[in-house]
């Protein structure tokens, strides 16, 4: 269930925070998304006990949502996080037909509204020609340090009836 809301809530936020007037954030590519589940270690070399300077130098450029203490997800600047508390950061990316993708720019070119991705994601008219997976990584800090690491995904193509 913890799995569900967090995919929702970041699917959410990221159709509402995605804008950037004009600011290109770059976007993860799927070796990104690597842990190695005998270190907890990701593609980027960050892992458990790390600070907050060595994830920044690996994730700093990208869209962190943040959640502090349990609140709901919101975008923070890299300088705003509040590493010393206790605090969840997701890093999601939606790749179709494998490469990432940019919703706003998607929308644009697909002429869709933001709100109508969901129902465009999992129906089947859309699946059978294309593939979408959602995926993310999520860190837990606790007083400055990475406490856990994990990387997961949802793949619409095999997941989307969920949605219907």
């Amino acid at each position: 269930m913890k799995r569900v809301y967090i995919l929702m809530t970041a699917f959410i936020l990221s159709l509402s925070l995605l804008t950037a007037c004009g600011k290109t954030t770059p976007l993860l590519a799927a070796t990104d998304y690597e842990l190695d589940l005998t270190t907890n270690t990701t593609s980027r070399e960050v892992t458990i006990g790390d600070n907050a300077e060595t994830f920044l130098a690996a994730y700093g450029t990208y869209k962190i949502f943040t959640s502090v203490d349990g609140s709901d997800y919101q975008v923070l600047a890299a300088e705003e996080i509040p590493f010393d508390a206790s605090v969840t950061l997701l890093l999601p990316t939606f790749f179709i037909d494998g490469l990432p993708t940019d919703l706003d720019l998607f929308c644009e070119e697909n002429e869709i509204e933001k709100t109508e991705l969901t129902a465009l994601f999992s129906s089947n008219d859309f699946l059978s020609t294309h593939t979408v997976v959602y995926c993310y990584l999520l860190f837990t800090w606790e007083n400055g340090v990475i406490t856990d690491i994990r990387s997961e995904y949802m793949d619409y193509n095999e997941d989307a009836a969920y949605y219907q």
